[in-house]
């Protein structure tokens, strides 16, 4: 019987989750399990790595049993995961030192203060395109060789392996028989040269890693190895790894430059596709490798910037204000407001990200009057994720040269067809709802099947792709060129708060 399906396993920051898609790419079985987050201290977020594993195992076979299947049913394993989450574990025994410290943790502050006084910042952005930032994984690892005692030593002897969570995950999948990244998860560590597409010795030194405890870094789509650990599965080939937003933006088939996707989350994660060339940032963007496709093939690159607060805000209004009850009222609340009566929220509750970077500023609603009613702070915190992203987006065109002709979207928040259509109406380009919204797992069986022949190629991937809804302009530009100037004067005004 031919293998029919492909799995994705989509490990994220707050919970597991596993799809089986069949060859036109729908999604057949899903299953999803949350796992609990630790803050030890103020500033610090950890996982208990062993929950990563188990929650993978588990969506894993719930996902497979859900569709009736067997191993013998799959043609394939996909791998995404949340990105620069830190591991470090025992080679001999497979036991973490020490718990897996999350991408969002920002214990090594003054580590990346230090690295920056030695003017080391211009080295790491040309090399990595990113920057020196406790968001990445570097610092992170560096963090732990210096805190577990003996690390540093037994690392540099090969006892110890690092991984961010797509490796720790191959790890277990395979009894520890690869010990691998792919080119997206190892360009955000703040370890590889973006150019070579490996580990760069100049930044190596800097953090003083030792080149033994590292993965291999390969291709996105190419066979690692294959299931070992988990007896239903045994034997399926893992052929297909990405972090997860480069899983979304491949999910979405923006396979050319000047394409772009933007994921609504907690926060917002736009990329840009531009080719085979990395685009330098002058506007405080990353540059990041998309993938590759192959272990011949050429790497592949994108600009990315992050929204801090995005679904957030309404997550905000509803637990901190109270002004809703659940996170889909949102929407009924703001249509009772006509326009955003002169209101303007701008979520800077921690600090302002891509293209300002300005971690002091803060929080604030402007233009209050005596009229403003709770339906204009609903619509003003709606209408700040568009704001946020079209300045992303304006920071985008403006580095890579390129004018957009449509925006790919994914995420919860794209349920909420007002925010989509004033996101169209602010950009003046269609907003595209794909019919398919799980992207990131989708993307993930899109890189692992390429690399096992279930699907021939790209183009056959990009005509599976299929519109749900378009959203396209229909406001006067001069009126959201007004609307921008305002929300900017809101933005200035927040800046450098907190030092004030």
């Amino acid at each position: 019987m031919p293998r029919r399906f492909v799995l994705a396993l989509d490990q994220g920051t707050t919970s597991s989750r596993a799809m089986v898609f069949d060859r036109r790419g729908r999604a057949v079985a899903t299953a999803q399990q949350e796992f609990p987050q630790h803050f030890p201290r103020p500033g610090w977020v950890e996982h208990d790595p062993a929950d990563l594993w188990e929650t993978t195992r588990r969506t894993a076979l719930a996902a497979v049993a859900e569709a009736n299947l067997t191993g013998a049913d799959l043609a394939c394993l996909g791998l995404t995961n949340q990105r620069e989450t830190t591991l470090l574990w025992d080679r001999a025994t497979g036991r973490p030192l020490a718990p897996a410290i999350v991408w969002q943790d920002r214990r090594t502050t003054e580590l990346c203060a230090k690295l920056k006084a030695k003017n080391l910042e211009p080295l790491f952005r040309r090399r990595t395109g990113l920057l020196l930032d406790p968001y990445f994984s570097g610092t992170k690892l560096a963090w732990l060789l210096d805190r577990v005692p003996g690390a540093r030593r037994r690392a540099g002897r090969g006892e110890l392996a690092f991984g961010t969570v797509d490796t720790w995950l191959l790890w277990q999948l395979t009894g520890g028989r690869v010990h691998a990244t792919d080119v997206s998860n190892a360009s955000r560590t703040l370890l590889l040269n973006l150019r070579t597409g490996d580990w760069d010795d100049d930044l190596l030194r800097a953090l003083r890693i030792p080149h033994e405890v590292l993965p291999t870094v390969r291709a996105s789509s190419e066979v690692y190895g294959e299931v070992e650990t988990i007896p239903a599965l045994r034997g399926v080939p893992i052929s297909g790894v990405a972090g997860d937003q480069q899983a979304a933006l491949f999910g979405q088939a923006c396979f050319h430059p000047g394409m772009a996707k933007n994921t609504y989350g907690t926060g917002c994660f736009l990329l840009l596709h531009t080719g085979e060339k990395p685009v330098a940032s002058k506007h405080q963007l990353l540059t990041t490798i998309a993938w590759r496709l192959g272990a011949r093939g050429p790497l592949e690159y994108a600009l990315e910037g992050s929204v801090f607060i995005g679904g957030a805000v309404v997550q905000w209004l509803r637990d901190g204000l109270g002004l809703i009850a659940r996170s889909a009222d949102i929407e009924a609340l703001a249509a009772r407001a006509p326009d955003n009566g002169g209101v303007y929220l701008v979520p800077a509750f921690t600090g302002l990200g891509a293209p300002h970077w300005d971690a002091s500023a803060r929080g604030a609603i402007l233009g209050l009057t005596r009229g403003t009613t709770a339906a204009h702070v609903a619509r003003a915190a709606l209408e700040s994720i568009a704001y946020q992203s079209a300045d992303l987006l304006a920071a985008m065109e403006a580095d890579a040269k390129i004018k957009l002709r449509e925006l790919r979207v994914d995420g919860g928040a794209t349920v909420n067809a007002p925010l989509m259509q004033f996101q169209s109406d602010l950009l003046g380009v269609p907003v595209v709802r794909p019919h398919t919204r799980e992207t990131t797992a989708l993307g993930a069986a899109y890189l692992a099947g390429l690399a096992v022949g279930f699907w021939r190629d790209r183009d056959e991937i990009a005509r599976l792709w299929s519109v749900g809804r378009t959203f396209r302009p229909q406001t006067r530009p001069a009126a959201m060129k007004k609307l921008r100037h305002d929300w900017h004067r809101a933005v200035e005004r927040v800046k450098k708060w907190s030092s004030a």
